[in-house]
Parts: C-alpha cells; structure tokens; sequence
C-alpha cells in the first residue's frame, strides 16, 4: 500500500514522540515567557506615567529580562534534544539501508539499479536540516501567535474573533496550495535524482565517453535532464510565490486588523495607552511569526519530499524467510526438482516450464545449453534468490521454501560472473565476516594459487582493495570471488564461469580438485570449458 508523504512525516514523529513532547513542552513555555515582554513593558509604561521612580520599576525591568534569560535557557535545550534526533535520525536510516539492500527481493531488485537507490541516503541531511526548523521554528511561531491571539483576547473579545478569521484564512491557503507544491516538489527531485544517476553512468564508462566524446552524446543527454529539472523546480517555485503572496496578503491583513482594531478601541477607551502598546508589541511577534512559518513552508517540502525517497526504499518487499527447517550435512546435498516454472513476474508467460531433474549427494553436474535457455536464472532459483512459479524443488526431500534463508546461504556457494568484490582487504573479502581457522584460509588461498599474488604486496592479505577489484587482474578477482565460497566448505556448489579469466593449467588444477569424488560437495556448474564436461558425472541440458 502505497504510504502519503505526510503519513511517513507523522511516523517518522511517532517514532520520537517522547523527544517531540518535550521540544513543545519547552516551546509552550518559551510561548508563555514571551508574554512577560509584553505585559512587563506595558506595567512600566503604566509606572512611567505616574512620574514616580520605585523599586517596583526596578522588579519590572528585571522581570522582563529574567523571562528573556528563560527563553535563552529553553531554546539550548531544545537544540540539545533536536542534535539527539537528527544524530538518531543519520544511524537509524543508515542502518536500514545497510539491512533492506542484501534483502530486497530479487524480481524487485532486477528492475532497478541498486546504487541509484542508495543515493535517496542523502536525504537524511535534508531531514537533519529540515527537522529543526519543523520542530523548533514552527512551533514555536504557531505557539507564539496562539498565545499572542489569547493574550489580545484578553483585552477585547473581538480580538477573538478576528483571531478565528485569520486561522481560518491561514488554513484555506495550505488547504489550496499545499498538494501542488508537494507533487511538484517530488517532480523535481525526481529529475534531480535522475541527473546523479545519469552522472555516476558517465563516470562508471568514462572510458567510452573518452573515446567518444567527439559527438558530445553525454552532454547532450546531461543537458536533457537538467533542463527537465530546471522546468520541474520553476514549476514548484511558482507554487512557493503564488504561496508567499497569499501569506503577504495575509499578513497585511493580520497586521491591518490588529491595528485598526487595536486604535479603535483606544478611542473608545475600553483598553488604556499601555495595553495598545503591549497589544502592538504582541502584534509585531504574531506577524514576525506569520512570516516565519511563511519562510518554512519551502522546508517542510523538502523534508516531505525527503521521507518520500528514503521510504521508497524502506516500501521494497524483502525475501520470505517464513522456513524454519536447517541444513546440518557433512556430505552433499541431493536435489529434486518436478515440473519447476521460473521467470519473472512481469511476464505473461514464465520464461521456463516444467524443469524436472534429480540430482544426488555429491554428484557432479554441468548444465548446458544455448544461450537464453535459462541456465543462470535455473542457478538462481536453486540459490533460492529467485522465487519460483509453480511446481516442487526439494532439498534433501524437503521443500526449498521450508529452510531458513540464513541456514540454507550457510550451506551452499555460488558463483556468479558478475564482479562481487567490494573495498576493504583480501581477508574481508574472502571471508565476509566470517570466523575461520587460518590454515583453513590458507589451504584455499593456496589451491586457487592465490599466493603468488598476495605475497607480492607490501601488506600481503590485508592489503586494501578498490571497490569492483579495480586494478586487480581480472584472474585474481576471480580466485578471490571462488575463496569466498570455498572457504567455509558448501555442501551444494552453484558455478556460473567460475574460472572464466584464469590460465587453463590453474583453471585444470581447481577443476581436479572440485570434481573429485572426494570432494564432500554437490556441484551444478555452467561453463563452456570443455574440462568440465570431461570430468563430471553427468550433463544436464535445458532446450
């Protein structure tokens, strides 16, 4: 169900109502302890009238500034409370994105492109910077013009009344206005997010674009989005002006009415010289703070649009792990699939059907096949990464679905040719986090002859990696990916050219050592390296 930006910004409220509650309880009273301004200046002006100097002149004055040093006091502790949130804010969406992202489901992972959902995290440091100004600056000016509207009320009910027109007229103008200025808010950053995409593709091929640059095709397409974005943000701007006008006019009409009613009542004596300037006074800090929720209504966009982004990625649907069945194997895994159908669910017809095999403790397959007959994605669905459609796939005769997902990872490693390295050192990457004896390590490390490489540098293992293995040989990306899930000895080895860029006496060496009947592990492999197919046990083809 799809959730209104207004909703997630009273969630996300929700979350820290306890924090929020004392922010406005200091917001209440700094609203009252700005009254004292008023009524103090208006009981020393009543003093200064009778023309005698005494020592509650002196109790006045210092009354009003006491009240000042209050609302000093009250606004740090505000702050204080608001850095707590937006610090809270910065860890808690940065570990649901570290959370959601392994676990977002593959048919709706394959239809984007990860790294441009990561770039919505940059909208918490619009929360951080919008937040404040919500909490603090907003109530403490809607607090400030109701007590200012009451204190008046005070001197005259008719102060009252005009109080009421002019809520009225202040709720009309977000009533009209708001929704259009919260769509093309989102417009906008949509072709925002849409360019910093479209930059970080011409910075990932930069080489193509080098060579090419004659036909200045990215500046072109670069000058496409920017000026869509720049028509969406004009769009939006004329929201925000026809609102700036209206809150114009509204606070002419607030200052006219306060004033024009303020001065006739001093004609008709029912409120003496002081309460006129303590209700102008009390004017002034109503329409000062008129002006500020005016100043505000461009941040609360932008925080909407903000919790929008990151939601989006928080609206994702997360792999099912409703399985409570655990994989404790010292040998292989056995395989049984009946009439499996497997595709993608935006397709009126699965890409595969009615897949059925067997496939024993520890045997050794490859699949072959020409190219779309759906080797990889049958390796994905035996990963259990992909979902299938229809039919049965068991795992030691038990359902695939009825395994825990963590338990299941554990037991099985796959290898998929897409580039998996990530920036940090070997060991980190090899291990992933996990706790192995370091001969175990080394016995992997020395099977891929991964040494060679690792001895040559100044930090041997614990040298730092660039992320995608950038300047590494594309041969010791590899044996790095293939140490990853050796490591920890699967009991069901998923390979998809998994030896692809090595030399074939290395490529030859592994193979001897992963086919061998010894090897306490169920291997499914595609490849087209004839030495696989020497050494299975059996060939399984999908037409």
């Amino acid at each position: 169900m799809q959730i209104k930006p207004v909703q997630r910004l009273w969630k996300l409220l929700k979350s820290y109502d306890s924090v929020i509650k004392q922010i406005y309880v200091y917001a209440l009273f700094i609203g009252l302890v700005n009254l004292t301004l008023p009524l103090g200046i208006q009981a020393i002006i009543n003093y200064l009238e009778t023309g005698e100097y005494t020592s509650t002149w002196l109790f006045l004055v210092g009354f009003v500034l006491l009240g000042m040093t209050l609302t000093g006091i009250l606004q740090v502790l505000q702050l204080r409370l608001v850095e707590i949130s937006q610090q809270d804010i910065f860890v808690r969406a940065a570990f649901e994105f570290a959370y959601r992202l392994p676990k977002i489901s593959f048919i709706q992972l394959d239809k984007l492109h990860a790294p441009e959902l990561v770039n919505r995290f940059f909208d918490t440091l619009t929360l951080q910077k919008g937040l404040p100004k919500i909490l603090i600056d907003f109530s403490l000016a809607i607090f400030q013009i109701i007590f200012g509207l009451i204190l008046l009320g005070i001197y005259s009910p008719y102060f009252v009344i005009l109080g009421f027109v002019l809520a009225f007229i202040l709720w009309f103008i977000f009533k009209v206005t708001g929704p259009k200025g919260l769509r093309t808010s989102l417009k906008e950053s949509k072709y925002k997010y849409n360019l910093a995409h479209w930059l970080e593709e011409v910075a990932r091929v930069n080489v193509s674009f080098k060579l090419f640059n004659k036909n200045k095709f990215h500046i072109n397409k670069t000058d496409d989005i920017a000026v869509d974005y720049i028509r969406s943000r004009e769009n939006h701007f004329k929201v925000l002006l026809t609102q700036y006008w209206l809150f114009i006019g509204f606070k002419l009409v607030v200052a006219a009415g306060l004033l024009v009613l303020g001065s006739f009542l001093v004609f008709q004596e029912r409120i003496n010289l002081g309460q006129f300037v303590a209700a102008e006074i009390v004017v002034i800090l109503i329409v000062n703070s008129v002006e500020k929720v005016v100043m505000l209504v461009d941040t609360v966009y932008d925080v909407l649009t903000g919790l929008e982004k990151l939601g989006y990625v928080g609206d994702l649907s997360l792999d099912k792990n409703a399985g409570s069945a655990h994989l404790n194997s010292s040998q292989g895994l056995s395989v049984k699939a009946k009439n499996l159908s497997f595709g993608f669910t935006d397709n009126s017809k699965s890409f595969k059907q009615n897949v059925s095999f067997e496939v024993s403790q520890n045997e050794k397959v490859v699949l072959t096949g020409k190219s779309g007959s759906g080797k990889s994605m049958l390796i994905r669905v035996l990963a259990g990464i992909q979902p299938i459609k229809e039919g049965e796939l068991l795992i030691n005769d038990v359902p695939l679905v009825n395994y825990n997902k963590e338990s299941y990872f554990d037991s099985i490693g796959v290898a998929f040719p897409t580039n998996q390295i990530y920036e940090g050192t070997i060991r980190e990457n090899i291990l992933m986090g996990r706790t192995i004896p370091e001969s175990e390590l080394l016995e992997v490390i020395h099977l891929l002859r991964l040494e060679e490489y690792i001895n040559y540098q100044s930090q041997g293992i614990e040298t730092i990696i660039d992320s995608g293995g950038r300047r590494l040989p594309r041969s010791v990306i590899q044996k790095i990916q293939v140490a990853r899930i050796l490591v920890h000895k699967p009991r069901f080895l998923l390979l998809e050219d998994p030896l692809h860029f090595m030399e074939n006496e290395e490529k030859i060496k592994i193979i001897d050592y992963l086919m061998d009947s010894s090897f306490a592990s169920t291997i499914m492999v595609v490849s087209d390296f004839d030495y696989w197919l020497q050494k299975c046990d059996r060939i399984i083809e999908l037409n």
